[in-house]
């Protein structure tokens, strides 16, 4: 018997939340992403500064739309990325 492979059909695709460019406040943005990520604030200000970086990883798009306008709110350039589908469903 061959390998088969099952896609599960859910209502949302996971995201990804990629922080682009941290702006000018780059405290502001590590204490912001410390409240997203649970992270400790030396982390969360590595993980600031290392742009492009994601941030928060495969969350429904409404909670990463949260995020994102969280990271706007603070003057950092962030966006929410659909993962890709599946290589093995072909073009």
């Amino acid at each position: 018997m061959g390998d088969e492979y099952f896609l599960l059909v859910c209502d949302d695709v996971p995201h990804d939340v990629v922080v682009l460019d941290p702006g000018a406040r780059t405290i502001d943005l590590a204490r912001a992403v410390r409240r997203l990520t649970g992270l400790s604030l030396w982390r969360s200000k590595d993980l600031a500064t290392r742009t492009p970086a994601v941030v928060i990883h495969g969350v429904p798009q409404r909670d990463a739309e949260a995020a994102v306008a969280a990271l706007h709110a603070v003057g950092a350039t962030a966006e929410a990325r659909q993962h890709p589908p599946p290589h093995f469903l072909g073009p």
